[in-house]
C-alpha cells in the first residue's frame, strides 16, 4: 500500500520546544531539578525514548554516570554551562564509588553531549584524569569544550562496537588525551597538548575496519609535543589538518616494549597512517605528505557514514518514512524501518475524516493509533495527513529527524 504523508495544519513548529519527557536543570530552581545528579537519578531504569536534559547556565560541581540509552545533555551556552569535578583515576581506584573515575561516565548507547564545557579540574599535568569515559556506542559530542590537565581526557572505549562522532569541539589534556577504541570521526575541532608527548591515540584491536578520522582539525601544544601513537592495531586518517610549529618531527608511533615483550600487543596489519592536505606552521614534515593514492581512496569518500562502515550515519538528515500501514479493527499501525517515538499529541486523519490518535509503540518500529470513530474500508488509509504532533528518531543523530 502506498502511503502519502502530508505535514498537516497543526504540526509542531519548533524542535527546540521542551517535550513532555524532557528535563530542565537550573541552579536557581527555575527548572525541574537544581543539579544534574538529581536529573540523572530521575531517569527510568530502562529507557526507550530520547530524553533531553536541558542544562541552564551555571557551574555544576558534580560527576555523573549515564546508564540510560538515548539521553541528550544540552547546555544553554557552550562557555557558561559548565560541568566540572576534580578526579584522578588513581584516587578513584583507591576509593571507588559507584559513579566512576570520570566527570561524565557513560555506560549506555546513543548519548549526545551538546553545547557544554566539561572539565576535570584536578591540577596535575600528566596522570590519568578522565573527563569523559565511555563504554557505549553511537556517542556524539558536538559544540563542547572538554578539558583535563591529565591524560585520557576523552576515553571512549567500546572496543568491539564503539562508534563516536565529534564536531566543533575543543579538546585539551596530556598524553593520548583523545583516545578512541573502535570507530571515531572528528571534524572542525581543536586539540591542545599540555605535555611533550602524543596528543591522540587509537586502538582497533578486534576489527581491521575500525578507524580514526580527523578532518579540518587544529593541533596546538607545548614545545616538542607529537601527534599520535598507538599500542594496538590502529588506523589513522588526517585530512586538511593544521599543526603548530611546536609539533616535533615524529611520525605516528607504534609503541613496543623491547625489554618487556609480554607487554606488546598483537600487530597484524602494520602501519596504517593516511594524510591529505595537512600542513604545519613553519614547514611540513615528510611523514604527513599526501598518501591516500596509495590505497586508491579519494578524500571526498571519507565521510562519517564511510568511517562507520555504513553502520551509522550521525549526519543523516533524511525524513522518516512509513514503510507499511496496517489496520486492526479501530487501530491504525504505522510501521517504520527504525525505532521512533511520537512528539506532542501525534494524530493523523484520513481523507474521509477519520481521526486517529497515538496510543502505544514508542521506542519500537510500530506506532499504534486508535480511531475516534468506527473504521471503515482499507482504502481510506491510503492517504493520511498528519493532524498534530510529529514522529522523530531515537538513535543518536546530530539533528533530530522527523516524519515527512
Amino acid at each position: 500500500m502506498v502511503l502519502r504523508i502530508i505535514i498537516g495544519l497543526l504540526m509542531l513548529g519548533s524542535i527546540s520546544l521542551k517535550a513532555a519527557n524532557d528535563i530542565v536543570v537550573a541552579k536557581d530552581g527555575s527548572g525541574d531539578f537544581k543539579t544534574l545528579t538529581e536529573a540523572i537519578a530521575s531517569l527510568p531504569y530502562y529507557n526507550y525514548e530520547r530524553i533531553v536534559i536541558y542544562l541552564k547556565n551555571g557551574v555544576y560541581n558534580e560527576k555523573i554516570k549515564i546508564r540510560c540509552d538515548y539521553i541528550t545533555i544540552k547546555g544553554e551556552s557552550r562557555d557558561s554551562t559548565v560541568i566540572q569535578y576534580a578526579q584522578l583515576r588513581e584516587d578513584w581506584q583507591e576509593n571507588k564509588d559507584d559513579i566512576g573515575p570520570a566527570v561524565i561516565n557513560i555506560e549506555a548507547d546513543d548519548i549526545v553531549l551538546d553545547n557544554l564545557t566539561i572539565k576535570n579540574t584536578q591540577p596535575r599535568i600528566g596522570p590519568h584524569a578522565f573527563t569523559i569515559l565511555g563504554n557505549g556506542t553511537r556517542t556524539i559530542i558536538v559544540n563542547c569544550n572538554v578539558t583535563s590537565k591529565g591524560g585520557d581526557t576523552v576515553s571512549l572505549w567500546d572496543y568491539k562496537t564503539g562508534m563516536y562522532y565529534h564536531d566543533n569541539c575543543y579538546f585539551e589534556g596530556a598524553v593520548d588525551f583523545v583516545c578512541p577504541r573502535g570507530w571515531c570521526y572528528i571534524s572542525n575541532s581543536t586539540f591542545k597538548e599540555l605535555k611533550n608527548t602524543a596528543a591522540i591515540w587509537h586502538a582497533a584491536p578486534t576489527n581491521p575496519n575500525q578507524k580514526f578520522v580527523l578532518r579540518n582539525c587544529d593541533f596546538l601544544g607545548v614545545d616538542s609535543f607529537y601527534l599520535a601513537r598507538h599500542h594496538y592495531d590502529a588506523q589513522f586518517y588526517l585530512l586538511n589538518c593544521r599543526f603548530s610549529s611546536y609539533m616535533r618531527d615524529k611520525s605516528i608511533q607504534h609503541v613496543t616494549y623491547p625489554d618487556k615483550p609480554y607487554k606488546n600487543r598483537p600487530y597484524i596489519y602494520g602501519d596504517r597512517y593516511y594524510f591529505y592536505n595537512c600542513s604545519r606552521e613553519g614547514g611540513n614534515y615528510k611523514w604527513f605528505a599526501n598518501n591516500l593514492d596509495s590505497i586508491s581512496l579519494h578524500p571526498d569518500r571519507i565521510t562519517p557514514e564511510w568511517t562507520f562502515d555504513r553502520l551509522w550515519d550521525p549526519m543523516d538528515t533524511s525524513k522518516l518514512n512509513i514503510k507499511k500501514v496496517e489496520y486492526q479493527q479501530d487501530l491504525l499501525c504505522l510501521w517504520f524501518d527504525e525505532i521512533v517515538m511520537p512528539e506532542g499529541e501525534f494524530k493523523v486523519i484520513t481523507k474521509t475524516g477519520i481521526l486517529y490518535s497515538y496510543v502505544s509503540g514508542s521506542g519500537s518500529k510500530c506506532l499504534k493509533l486508535v480511531a475516534g470513530n468506527t473504521a471503515k474500508k482499507a482504502e481510506e488509509y491510503s492517504c493520511l495527513q498528519v493532524y498534530s504532533g510529529n514522529v522523530k528518531n531515537i538513535i543518536a543523530t546530530v539533528e533530530p529527524r522527523y516524519l515527512k
